[in-house]
């Protein structure tokens, strides 16, 4: 394809990645951090964890296989920006009903392609997720730096993409009720929960426990999304008041807040963990998952051993905790993400094992633990 409008990267310690833009035009300022998939652009580009980050994707050829509808993982993406080395304008996959960049341009994303994407991801690496301006071409160095210094990124994310009202998800055969609340929620999660015969009642991500307990459910689902999980005081107050009387599961985002609410610290990772290729053992079997991720903080493995909780999974590349529970509670989580589309799959069985938790009992009838 031919060359967009000339755009450029600037990085905080004076770094300047050229490139073309794609997508929308505009300047943006944003975390930066990177992903190591090799497919699912579509699914990263419209998972709400990523709201306020450019992300410079790992593989070099990106947009080659077009988007489809039924693919997104939320209607209206918020992530900040797509960094590439290669963007293709023209998809070739009989799915395919728009380009990526016409997406991009219609949400409001901005694109960079042409960059030495390698070098820059290394760069990530070395020195960590931090502020970058993307730009035009022309924008002097001294002024880009300076708009970086004067700027904060927002802390109000999950506000943001949580929805704006209770809605319902509707199983064939429905076995359990479910509650979940949405701090960005990846659609397909719900999928992951209807096919299992699961009715899902989603719920605002500042939702009080006496407003969940009113819809008398099996089991409360804690869902991903974006930022810094003390940034939500609210939902770790709600889910604080819910363990010990529902089943409680958490994915990354979810699994922050629930270790939160038992009293373990959270802490932020370098460049935290972003691609479909990251192994976990989970310790009670020594099972190895290939597993997918997306997250900048992490629990502190030493902050557990004073809580009710006990570590489940580790991660195998850097050690940092990827599963947590509480059985007296029937209370789980993992740091990455069982309904991965589109994959791995290694690690689905947590949505069984959450059947079985809501199994064991109904949820409205057991016991306040946690006052």
């Amino acid at each position: 394809m031919t060359g967009g409008p000339g755009r450029k990267i600037i990085l905080e310690d004076g770094q300047e990645f050229l490139g073309q833009g794609f997508g929308a035009a505009g300047e943006r300022i944003l975390e930066i951090v990177f992903n190591t998939s090799m497919v699912g652009y579509q699914e990263i580009l419209s998972d709400p964890s990523y709201t306020d980050q450019a992300v410079v994707m790992t593989y070099p050829l990106i947009g080659n296989y077009g988007m489809a509808a039924e693919d997104y993982e939320t209607e209206r993406p918020s992530i900040g920006a797509l960094i590439v080395r290669e963007y293709n304008d023209e998809p070739s996959n009989f799915r395919s009903e728009e380009t990526l960049g016409s997406v991009m341009e219609r949400f409001g994303i901005v694109g960079v392609s042409g960059v030495d994407s390698r070098k820059l991801d290394r760069s990530i690496r070395d020195y960590g997720s931090r502020k970058a301006l993307i730009t035009d071409a022309a924008t002097p160095l001294a002024e880009g730096l300076e708009r970086l210094r004067s700027a904060e990124l927002p802390r109000d994310a999950v506000s943001r993409v949580s929805c704006g009202a209770p809605w319902e998800a509707r199983a064939e055969e429905e076995r359990f009720h479910v509650v979940a609340i949405d701090c960005g929620m990846k659609r397909n999660i719900v999928r992951s929960l209807t096919r299992r015969g699961c009715r899902v009642s989603v719920v605002p991500w500042d939702t009080p426990a006496e407003a969940i307990e009113a819809l008398r459910p099996d089991g409360v689902f804690l869902s991903n999304g974006p930022g810094d999980p003390r940034d939500v005081p609210e939902t770790v107050r709600t889910v604080r008041a819910l363990l010990g009387r529902f089943p409680v599961f958490g994915i990354c985002l979810g699994h922050q807040i629930i270790a939160l609410a038992y009293g373990a610290e959270i802490y932020k990772l370098k460049f935290g963990h972003r691609g479909g290729n990251h192994p976990v053992r989970e310790l009670c079997s020594g099972r190895i998952e290939i597993t997918s991720q997306n997250h900048s903080y992490a629990v502190a493995a030493e902050s557990i051993a004073d809580t009710a909780l006990v570590v489940t999974h580790l991660n195998l590349l850097d050690g940092t905790v990827e599963g947590i529970s509480c059985e007296a509670d029937r209370a789980f989580s993992v740091q990455y993400h069982p309904e991965s589309a589109p994959g791995p799959q290694d690690s689905t069985y947590l949505f069984d094992r959450f059947l079985r938790a809501m199994e064991r009992g109904v949820g409205h009838a057991q016991t306040k633990r946690h006052p």
